[in-house]
């Protein structure tokens, strides 16, 4: 949403001073049209040349993501660390044997069902299964597990922030695919240069939308985008990371409110809930 808001400012302002300004929006909207086609049409081959068709195909779900932001809420946080709470707790009680016929089968798990929309989460239910079951087949070492979480993390996070780094590369490319529709134009003048001066100042006013346009899709449009998209996928990447933090600390022989406290730590801070929060969510879930 804000991302559109932020769109709507940027053109309202651009456009709207200009022709507040005494500018005439007639040769801009009818030049507008072939260097957009010229503009977007060599950003978007130089974007399938750069990237794997994988890259190509998650485009736009990566456009979604920006405008939605994080998929991951305060209260998606808090269900997290229950669920977390309630597994240590299991295991530190009755041992990691106890929490096997969890992990093994969630959707038919008390534990997962008290918490749903992680159960239904394959990438995330899958994470913390995996994990919890190298635990129990004695990865109990605190150091070795953090250092291969942390691996596949930072892999993760490397292969989601490929689309935003690809989008900047775009960006970065954009001013001067505009030069290059600014020149075509230059071209197209000298060719016609017999021609009465109000027409060649028509046809070079034409010709510099190439590199306004340029300009203003770059660090206007694509660039923010871009950063949006990067900031997204780095919180959703700290929802993973509240996994690892809370099995580090029960690994390390810590009681379960105590790796859930570890683990509250790690959270962003515009999103973290408080101490009070969250054993107010633990005493509300009835786990059998």
């Amino acid at each position: 949403m804000f991302v559109l808001i932020g769109l709507g400012v940027v053109l309202a302002c651009v456009f709207g001073s200009f022709v507040a300004s005494g500018g005439a929006i007639g040769p801009l909207l009818a030049s507008m049209p072939f260097e957009l086609l010229t503009i977007l049409g060599a950003a978007v081959g130089t974007f399938v040349m750069a990237n794997s068709i994988g890259a190509v195909k998650h485009l736009p779900a990566g456009i979604k993501k920006a405008m939605k932001g994080s998929q991951y809420t305060r209260q998606d946080y808090l269900e997290l660390l229950g669920l977390l709470f309630h597994m240590t707790k299991l295991a530190a009680a009755k041992g990691m044997m106890a929490i096997e016929s969890h992990i093994e089968d969630p959707q038919g798990s008390t534990v997962f069902g008290a918490f749903p929309k992680i159960r239904d989460n394959t990438h995330v239910c899958s994470f913390i299964c995996d994990y919890l079951r190298m635990a129990g087949m004695n990865a109990t070492d605190p150091f070795q597990m953090d250092d291969v979480m942390g691996r596949e993390l930072k892999k993760n996070l490397r292969e989601e922030m490929h689309l935003p780094h690809a989008l900047q590369s775009v960006s970065d490319a954009l001013p001067a695919l505009g030069i290059v529709a600014a020149v075509l134009g230059v071209i197209k003048t000298m060719a016609s240069i017999s021609k009465p001066p109000i027409v060649l100042g028509e046809m070079i006013a034409g010709a510099l939308v190439g590199t306004f346009l340029g300009i203003l899709l770059a660090y206007g449009i694509v660039a923010p985008i871009a950063g949006r998209l990067g900031g997204v996928v780095e919180e959703e990447a700290s929802y993973l990371d509240l996994v690892r933090s809370v099995i580090v600390a029960h690994l390390q022989g810590n009681a379960p409110q105590v790796s859930v406290e570890i683990g509250r730590k790690s959270i962003p801070s515009d999103l973290m809930p408080t101490f009070q929060e969250v054993e107010e969510s633990l005493s509300a879930v009835a786990v059998n």
